[in-house]
């Protein structure tokens, strides 16, 4: 078999992008949140993203994500993500509701099937 220039090179660069995209770190909220120190002007900019082991980059796309959200949330954007106690409430609330939904369904039919039932006894 005969591989062109090149083929393996491809394969190598996509198999390492693939590797360093599933490995790569995830931060969560509140490792997030020490964007506030640099925003308040507490210590130097550099000097926490080497305490954080974070790039300058990273923390200027994060104080960025920061800054826009709380933007919106001023303009008055006030959709935020439920929180679990909240999920768990609503699904409660939900089957209840379902419940409820049901008994009035099965219900109805019994009074349609009585209703139809009392009209042949009649004629």
């Amino acid at each position: 078999m005969k591989q062109t220039p090149g083929t393996s090179k491809d394969a190598a660069d996509k198999l390492v992008r693939g590797i360093k995209r599933k490995t790569r770190k995830r931060y969560s909220a509140e490792e997030k949140i020490l964007v506030l120190a640099g925003l308040r002007g507490e210590e130097s900019i550099s000097a926490l993203c080497r305490r954080e082991g974070i790039a300058e980059s990273l923390y200027y796309s994060w104080s960025k994500e920061f800054l826009e959200a709380g933007k919106q949330r001023l303009a008055g954007d006030t959709a935020r993500q439920a929180t679990a106690p909240e999920v768990k409430e609503l699904r409660a609330e939900a089957a209840a509701l379902k419940e409820v939904v049901a008994d009035l369904t099965l219900e109805n039919r019994l009074l349609k099937k009585s209703m139809i039932g009392d009209g042949e006894d009649d004629a």
